[in-house]
């Protein structure tokens, strides 16, 4: 069976039920990740939850099949969560469809994948396997996510407001039911007392300005030397279930704007004096000002130099390991923030 990104939601409650096999790709992350949790909150009686990395499938193929015709230890239901990138899971799928019998339901998370994958092809026309691929979303759709999202919780907001919400959060519909949840938590909303009225004025002070600010406070804390903040921020981030790689990107980026800042600072020793001039001249935004001035004192020019190529190693380490990248990120993090609180 093969559904459309179009067509998935209608198709999904029934797939869920007749389906064992779900392979859910595309280059839409968070669309894959809301395609796989629909589809465990579908399954009747799911019961626990087995999770394989796709390395972990791809060095022992036999294994997957194994747990998915087993029984748990107290003869409980379950189901299978695999998360993997392209066909590493090709030749345990293989060997999962080819046993006598059904095994329990299997979903597949598979990034960087496409319905022309081997794995897709192997699945689509079997009735008990499901193929969806997800692209990257349009701001109209994400709009509309947020609405659905923001009723859900009780925060009834106008197209204009979701709109707002979806742009802030990079159409990343992950983010952006973090932010409905503030906003409900803030507003004291619930489905049973919708809130209606200054929904806007909320947003506006507990929002998410940017997709970066999604990342911001983490960003902060690590490079401003915060440990009692960074392992809130990291189940924070564990919660969202969002890409590492995404995550250190936005580390990337604001190193390389504090390479760029004492650059042209120099021998200057007035961060915040300099700063001004760089808001007045449109190179900063004007929140960012007190973390670019607690972090151009931290990391001065030979500091930051190593935390350049700090972060540029642990880029590689995660796309070489990314069964552990969660692990491989958490603590290269910590790493970096002692080397942030050591005197230069």
């Amino acid at each position: 069976m093969k559904a459309t990104q179009k067509d998935f939601a209608s198709i999904a409650p029934r797939a869920a039920h007749s389906c064992n096999i779900f392979y859910l790709c595309g280059t839409d992350d968070a669309g894959v990740q809301d395609a796989a949790h629909l589809i465990a909150s579908l399954i009747r009686d799911p019961g626990e939850r087995i999770e394989f990395t796709g390395p972990e499938a791809k060095r022992d193929p036999v294994r997957l099949a194994d747990e998915a015709r087993s029984t748990s230890l107290f003869g409980d239901t379950r189901h299978i969560w695999v998360r993997c990138s392209g066909d590493e899971a090709y030749e345990a799928v293989e060997l999962l469809v080819t046993g006598d019998v059904a095994p329990c339901p299997v979903i597949i998370q598979a990034a960087n994948a496409t319905d022309k994958s081997k794995t897709a092809k192997l699945l689509e026309k079997r009735d008990d396997g499901l193929v969806a691929m997800f692209y990257p979303p349009d701001l109209r759709s994400v709009t509309g996510t947020v609405r659905a999202l923001g009723n859900a919780a009780g925060v009834v907001m106008n197209d204009e407001l979701a709109q707002r919400i979806a742009s802030s959060v990079g159409l990343d519909t992950r983010l952006a039911a973090s932010e409905v949840s503030k906003l409900a938590l803030y507003l004291d909303a619930a489905p049973e007392r919708p809130v209606r009225q200054g929904v806007a004025e909320a947003f506006d002070l507990v929002g998410a300005g940017t997709e970066e600010d999604g990342f911001a406070a983490i960003v902060s804390a690590v490079l401003n030397g915060d440990s009692a903040k960074l392992p809130v921020e990291l189940k924070r981030m564990a919660e969202l279930e969002l890409n590492p790689v995404g995550l250190l990107l936005a580390f990337e980026r604001r190193a390389a704007q504090l390479a760029g800042l004492a650059a042209r600072m120099g021998d200057r020793g007035d961060p915040r004096g300099f700063l001004e001039s760089e808001k007045n001249a449109r190179r900063v935004f004007w929140k960012d000002i007190p973390d670019l001035t607690v972090q151009l004192r931290m990391w001065p020019g030979s500091k930051i130099e190593r935390l350049v190529a700090r972060l540029a190693a642990l880029h590689r380490a995660l796309l070489n390991d990314n069964r552990s990248a969660d692990l491989v990120l958490a603590q290269g993090l910590a790493e970096i923030l002692r080397y942030a609180r050591r005197d230069v």
